[in-house]
């Protein structure tokens, strides 16, 4: 789900090292010599092009790696960065290296040597997030897992644009032998990037065709294909790429809530690894939600399901909620595409704008409320559905500049415009209004600073997204983690035109859940890429148990609406932080049956409504049912009374990570609540083994007041591995 303003209608528009002796058979010289002083102004980033290796020990690329840094003088720096920029795969036969032209001159000597150029100014990814996150295109997770190659990801929404140039083929493999979809457009539309496309509605196959925009963000967020030169309106200029950018597309168009489980059905059917779904279903309760029941059919054979929150920030809105599937809410990242209010009196507020026309003076101008009086003016109004056709508005009475006033707190939106604008925050507009109300000639300016990294704090949770606590699932923390959701640039199927400058843009600003749940989408299919006999529960426990929980100021966690910290009914776990989930050291497993032993434990639903959800023959009363508590989840919901005994929940560890690995139990309490954990240390001597642990939570002294939650955390330590989960203990 997405909040979004479309511009479609105003036609706005593993180490192989060689020995000398092997580098001596390749290259036939000796090696290059170190130099003993760098300076780091005389080294550029070049792309070197090699002869594509006939020799088999090259086939695997961890030693084509290799022989990628053979042709290097050294491995680092003298300043300890990596000389190796990147290795690729697929595009060429080659490398980008950190080099100075005197050591450019000696590789131009080597065999197999064919040519090389200096690189542009480095430059960041557009859709940015997996810098973000952390993620580097020439080493760790995305690297190793090969950019989530061989796995397919299912988007099921809207539909695609299948000739935008995000879901392109090139130096893509083919699909899995397991495929078994099909493909509505047939080759060369459909490609090795996008495999499968189907649409569903009334009951009949439809065109798959995207007439709407979100299922074309959202397959791009996923699994993007690498797109240089990508921006919008020349902000945030880079190359794009998803999340998981080599791994495969399947998508289906879902009309309406059984067409969505129709799309369900076909995609379990067809083999695919991830669902994303950026949809909701009307009705929340597990048994009459589509996207409930389906997911469930997927955990039973190992795909794993993401889906959106919803865009309503009140509480208990959550849906989406059901215990196996990852439910995800909206985070914002540090990259604003700034524009500035200047008011007269001096004050200046930061918002957002696309549009950031170049050598702009912006004068100070009569600033006023209403459209009709606007020309030679800058309007102020409140936000609308469409504010860049409210601008255009504008600009057709004469008036010279645009300022939005936000709604959602601290919520900045970068839009298209066709005049100077800016979108500023709820307080800015307050203040703004206050100015122009209290003045008798108020003014103000705008002021273009472009795109602007290193925003702080950074995350915070979108004031928009959805929060729990869930009404329907017992208590189980929902959503269970967030990821970037504000200003994502991904692939959009209409060109914006801005008729001054004639400019064509294929990628647009969007924000919502619906945003950040194909980033979550992504992550799992490097997890599967790299982790093949992980189980769907392994995988969510992994993205949970090592998310974020501090901004880039070292603080937890703000919320965009308030500016306060975020709640865990907010946040979940936290932010996703995909190398930490490569390696999380432990893992929560549960089984499927596991869930069907909770839903019969919740009393809210008889044997046909549990049956109907998990498509099996159930009989409650001959099974052993649990609480929601007693689920093995990365996560504690307790409820606690002014009469309740202690409680007692037991969570069960599978070590995945180093044998010999000692953990010490580590938490905060929760206000009012005290924590007995026994045992304090777990120790494993091998890979696989598994470890069981009892929290006792209990009041300390007085109850505090009903519907109050009080919220902690506990984390198994190790000198290498934070394996943390949080708590939320609800007063009754």
């Amino acid at each position: 789900m997405e909040v979004s303003f479309s511009t479609a209608s105003f036609n706005i528009p593993l180490l192989f090292f060689f020995s000398i002796a092997s580098f001596l058979l390749v290259h036939g010289q000796l090696p290059l010599p170190i130099t003993d002083t760098i300076d780091i102004q005389h080294h550029k980033v070049h792309i070197v092009h090699v002869q594509k290796p006939s020799v088999k020990k090259f086939q695997l690329f961890k030693h084509r790696k290799s022989w990628y840094q053979s042709f290097l003088p050294n491995d680092t720096l003298f300043s300890g960065e990596p000389r190796l920029v990147y290795a690729y795969r697929q595009v060429i036969t080659g490398f980008a290296a950190w080099l100075t032209q005197e050591e450019l001159k000696s590789i131009e000597s080597m065999d197999g040597f064919l040519l090389a150029h200096q690189d542009a100014t480095l430059q960041h990814r557009t859709t940015y997030t997996p810098k973000f996150l952390g993620l580097d295109r020439a080493q760790g997770m995305w690297y190793d897992s090969g950019y989530g190659q061989g796995q397919i990801i299912a988007v099921i929404d809207s539909g695609v644009k299948p000739t935008h140039p995000s879901f392109g083929g090139h130096a893509m493999p083919p699909p899995p032998p397991k495929w078994s979809g099909t493909c509505y457009w047939g080759p060369p539309i459909c490609n090795n990037k996008l495999i499968g496309a189907q649409g569903f509605g009334g009951g009949s196959s439809i065109d798959p065709i995207d007439n709407h925009g979100h299922g074309s963000h959202c397959a791009s967020i996923a699994a993007g294909n690498f797109v240089d030169n990508a921006n919008v309106l020349g902000q945030a200029h880079g190359t794009a790429a998803g999340i998981a950018p080599k791994a495969h597309l399947a998508i289906y168009k879902a009309t309406t809530s059984s067409a969505l489980l129709k799309s369900i059905d076909e995609a379990i059917r067809n083999h695919v690894d991830v669902m994303s779904i950026s949809q909701g279903d009307k009705s929340p309760n597990f048994d009459a939600n589509r996207i409930v029941i389906g997911s469930f059919a997927a955990i039973t054979k190992d795909i794993v399901t993401c889906a959106a929150g919803p865009n309503d920030p009140r509480v208990s809105r959550i849906d989406n909620d059901a215990p196996w599937i990852i439910t995800v809410g909206a985070a914002s990242t540090d990259r604003r595409i700034t524009a500035t209010v200047k008011l007269g009196d001096g004050r200046e507020f930061d918002g957002e704008s696309a549009y950031q026309p170049s050598n702009y003076n912006s004068p100070q101008l009569p600033l006023v409320k209403g459209l009709p009086n606007v020309k030679g003016k800058i309007l102020f109004n409140n936000s609308v559905i469409d504010n860049t056709a409210a601008g255009a508005l504008v600009l057709k009475h004469g008036g010279e500049g645009l300022v939005v006033l936000g709604f959602l707190g601290n919520l900045t939106i970068a839009q298209p415009h066709v005049l100077p604008a800016t979108f500023i925050t709820q307080y800015a507009g307050q203040q703004l209004v206050k100015y122009a109300t209290s003045t008798p000639n108020p003014t103000a300016s705008i002021i273009f600073k472009g795109t602007q990294f290193g925003v702080r704090p950074s995350p915070t949770v979108g004031s928009f997204s959805g929060r729990g606590p869930s009404l329907r699932n017992g208590g189980i923390i929902k959503p269970n983690v967030i990821a970037p959701g504000v200003n994502i640039l991904a692939a959009w199927p209409f060109d914006i035109v801005i008729n001054h400058t004639s400019t064509h843009e294929k990628f647009s600003f969007q924000f919502g859940a619906s945003m950040a749940t194909p980033h979550v989408a992504g992550l799992v299919a490097l997890l599967k890429s790299n982790h093949p006999t992980w189980s769907a529960a392994a995988i969510k426990s992994a993205i949970m148990t090592t998310a974020r929980t501090t901004d880039n100021e070292g603080k937890p966690i703000t919320d965009q609406a308030d500016g306060k910290k975020a709640k865990v009914f907010a946040t979940g776990s936290g932010l996703i932080d995909p190398e930490a989930a490569n390696n999380p050291g432990l893992i929560y497993d549960i089984q499927p049956h596991d869930y069907i032993r909770y839903l019969c434990g919740l009393g809210l639903f008889d044997d046909k409504k549990i049956n109907a959800i998990v498509r099996g023959k159930i009989t409650c009363s001959t099974i052993r049912s649990i609480k929601a508590e007693e689920l093995n989840y990365p996560s504690i919901g307790v409820s606690l009374g002014a009469s309740s005994a202690p409680k007692t929940v037991s969570r069960t560890v599978t070590n995945v990570g180093d044998a010999g690995t000692t953990y010490t139990v580590d938490f905060d309490d929760p206000k009012g609540v005290n924590i007995v954990v026994s045992p304090k240390v777990l120790r494993f001597n091998k890979v696989g083994e598994t470890k069981s642990f009892n929290i006792t939570l209990s009041f300390k002294s007085v109850p505090l007041p009903a519907g109050e939650v009080s919220e902690g955390k506990l984390s198994w330590v190790s000198g290498k591995y934070l394996v943390r989960i949080p708590i939320a203990v609800t007063f009754v």
